[in-house]
């Protein structure tokens, strides 16, 4: 936990939603939220919970619409970036293996976007999925966002060549799913693992997206775009991030799932 507070501490979570890759994600993101927000009701009784809310890029521009929205961060340094921005987030620290300060069946929409990353095995991950249940209204909508096995092997053990240590290391199996240990700081998943870790929570899968599908291979072409060109591309994931076909092979999964 102390590596992962010194990460970020250092790591700017606020320039990567900026940056071009980011703003893919953030952008399909929000618009997914958006679709599981209530609408039969007022939005200032809308409650949303953000666990791991980082330096609240999400929870900020909800609580803006006018949402209520509580933040829950670990990392004090970001918990301070968010607080500084002065919106009606209701933030605090915690962890996401136990909200304790959160009443039962409290959230409309509860968003899991960090914590995932950072949880190794399938217990710790089992343990903050069923804490989000615990929060979130029956019938409600819990966002869970995962980083994909594939994206981590071809970025870090191929493109920056740090394949011959991951097997000297045995940080691969031999179909190359990842072996993370905590001093990694990242865990990776496949989309089995993802099912996997559904079938244990007692909750229903609405959808299953890839956010940011090619984008994070994409930087520096991103970039080159015309702000033209570059909204084409915003379209272009929007309208092909449910394709079951390409989900798994993006830097990051989106699970949507509904508490019963």
């Amino acid at each position: 936990m102390n590596e992962l507070v010194r990460y970020y501490n250092k790591f700017n979570e606020e320039k990567r939603l900026d940056s071009r890759h980011g703003q893919v994600e953030f952008r399909v993101s929000m618009k997914y939220i958006h679709e599981y927000i209530p609408k039969d009701i007022a939005k200032e009784e809308v409650k949303i919970l953000d666990i791991g809310a980082g330096t609240g890029k999400y929870s900020v521009a909800l609580a803006k619409e006018g949402y209520d929205v509580t933040a829950v961060e670990l990392v004090k340094y970001n918990l301070g970036i968010l607080k500084s921005k002065g919106s009606s987030v209701k933030a605090m620290q915690g962890n996401a293996l136990n909200l304790k300060k959160l009443e039962d069946n409290t959230f409309h929409v509860t968003l899991l976007f960090g914590p995932m990353y950072h949880l190794f095995g399938q217990e710790d991950k089992k343990k903050a999925l069923a804490e989000a249940r615990r929060v979130t209204q029956p019938g409600g909508v819990i966002l869970v966002a995962y980083c994909m096995n594939e994206y981590g092997v071809l970025t870090y053990a191929f493109k920056e060549r740090h394949i011959g240590e991951c097997m000297e290391e045995k940080r691969l199996t031999e179909d190359f799913h990842t072996i993370s240990q905590k001093e990694n700081l990242y865990d990776y998943m496949r989309i089995e693992d993802i099912d996997a870790l559904l079938e244990s929570s007692g909750l229903e899968r609405i959808k299953i997206i890839s956010p940011d599908g090619p984008a994070n291979y994409m930087r520096p072409f991103l970039n080159q775009l015309t702000e033209e060109e570059f909204e084409h591309f915003v379209h272009y994931q929007m309208a092909t991030c449910e394709r079951q076909d390409l989900i798994g092979a993006g830097a990051h999964t989106l699970d949507i799932l509904r508490k019963n």
